[in-house]
């Protein structure tokens, strides 16, 4: 299987039950998901196994934080996740590498595969995606997420987009 396989775009994070509100701070997501695990795991899909919260890395002392790390059993890599409570932008894509080269580095056993990169955002426009992804070493997927299930009208343009991307 490849990454492309098992990645999808958008993650249902209804399960949460975060109330509605006009904003969400980054903590509040990842501590929804923490408490709601099992079901966040279900909707990541099959081989996901959670291992740390809010990794410490360091470099030259100066501290950084992943808000999720996970192992995947069947593509044998370490899973990163970054939460984003806005739309996607240039800079998480560089941020994200820097966690991926790290992790690469000094994190990966014999035998694994080189780490990837999933950042969850609000939202994400795809030409910025596109660019801010491409001719990068490391694989990072760009997912929005929804807190709620979307609307009839939302979930068909979704299946366009996605039957978009099979031609």
């Amino acid at each position: 299987m490849q990454p492309e396989d098992i990645f999808r775009n958008p993650y249902l994070l209804e399960f949460l039950g975060l109330e509605e509100k006009a904003s969400y701070t980054e903590t509040d997501l990842e501590e929804a998901i923490i408490n709601h695990l099992q079901k966040f795991l279900l909707e990541m899909g099959r081989g996901f196994c959670f291992e740390a919260r809010q990794r410490r890395i360091t470099f030259d002392n100066t501290h950084y934080r992943i808000d999720l790390v996970f192992y995947h059993r069947i593509l044998k890599c370490h899973v990163l996740i970054d939460l984003k409570m806005e739309e996607f932008s240039h800079g998480d894509a560089g941020q994200m590498n820097v966690y991926l080269n790290y992790y690469k580095e000094n994190e990966s056993e014999k035998g694994d595969n080189a780490p990837i990169g999933i950042i969850l955002c609000a939202g994400k426009n795809e030409s910025l995606v596109k660019y801010a992804t491409a001719g990068l070493a490391q694989k990072i997927f760009v997912s929005k997420y929804m807190t709620n299930l979307p609307t009839e009208k939302q979930l068909m343009n979704i299946i366009k987009e996605e039957q978009g991307k099979i031609k």
